[in-house]
């Protein structure tokens, strides 16, 4: 009967010197159903059209959870200010409206040089030319009392193939584009999920200042490999010839242009102040009459965005 062969021996130092060489090829290999989201972005704006091109109505708060403090603030907002003001011309969307702006973006990866892990994520918008940085590798939020940016301070976890971020430390900005006000208190987080070649990003902003309850939205991306994002370099300039030390605004009951939306499209008043019950369907069945007669044909952006149709006023 034929002796067993002896196993040779393998010396302990030998075995532990072939794990530490091959820990970080085995720690470097990501997970299974981790997106690629790097490449080159087109958004699709088939979300909430009107109020991302050509953009909101004055007055126009419906949908949002506003409360009074930051409703007294929109009233307040005047469009001439980004002519008079110049530090407003140039000033950048917020990390969470960067996502919904008029824009395209690109995704970048940024590796390790040693493990190749993807230790951030960094998008760069081509309006305004802005910058995100999304750190995945774990780091330590930065204190409280550290400079706010208009990006924010951003980390993102991996949940199965949903990339979950939260971000804080935001400046002061805006919710909508018709004066609907943004508090440095606000943080945001967002799901990120890849289906094929469209990137959809749900965002969810918690502002305690001027919100009564989280806000919603989604935007969604195509992949354009083609796409090229140019420079976008914003010089300012004084549109309109105003003393140095006025600021365009309306005092408190004071702005003629809140009653507008509704008559423009038939709606009650009280349904275009916001507030939080304007956000569910069912608002629909307490919200009252329209203040006047809608409009017997449509008159205003009537196809916009649908069908391929522009947004020019009827």
């Amino acid at each position: 009967m034929e002796r067993p062969r002896r196993i040779p021996h393998v010396h302990a130092a030998t075995l532990v010197g072939l794990l530490i060489l091959l820990a970080p090829f085995v720690a470097s290999t990501p997970a299974y159903a981790q997106a690629d989201f790097a490449g080159n972005w087109a958004p699709l704006y088939h979300e909430d059209f009107p109020e991302r091109i050509p953009g909101p109505e004055l007055g126009d708060y419906a949908g949002i959870p506003l409360n009074e403090a930051g409703r007294l603030r929109a009233d307040s907002w005047d469009a001439d200010r980004i002519s008079v003001v110049v530090e407003y011309q140039c000033r950048p969307h917020g990390g969470d409206y960067m996502m919904r702006g008029l824009s395209n973006m690109r995704i970048d990866a940024i590796l390790d040089p040693l493990t190749q892990r993807v230790v951030a994520l960094r998008t760069r918008m081509n309006f305004q030319e802005m910058e995100r940085t999304i750190w995945l590798d774990g780091r330590t939020r930065p204190s409280p009392n550290a400079p706010h940016t208009f990006s924010g301070f951003s980390t993102g976890v991996w949940q199965d193939n949903v990339l979950n971020i939260s971000t804080t430390h935001l400046k002061e900005n805006y919710i909508r584009r018709n004066g609907i006000p943004a508090s440095d208190k606000r943080t945001f987080t967002e799901h990120w999920v890849r289906h094929g070649n469209y990137l959809t990003v749900q965002t969810v902003i918690t502002d305690p200042v001027f919100l009564t309850e989280p806000l919603v939205r989604s935007q969604t991306w195509t992949l354009d490999p083609t796409q090229q994002l140019g420079r976008d370099v914003c010089e300012t300039v004084p549109e309109i010839p105003k003393a140095a030390d006025v600021v365009p605004n309306h005092l408190p009951g004071a702005n003629p242009f809140l009653r507008e939306v509704a008559d423009w499209y038939g709606l009650p008043a009280a349904a275009t102040r916001g507030g939080a019950e304007t956000m569910y369907p069912e608002y629909r069945k307490t919200m009252g009459s329209p203040t006047n007669p809608p409009p017997a044909i449509c008159k205003r952006y009537c196809n916009c965005g649908l069908n391929g149709g522009g947004c020019n006023l009827q």
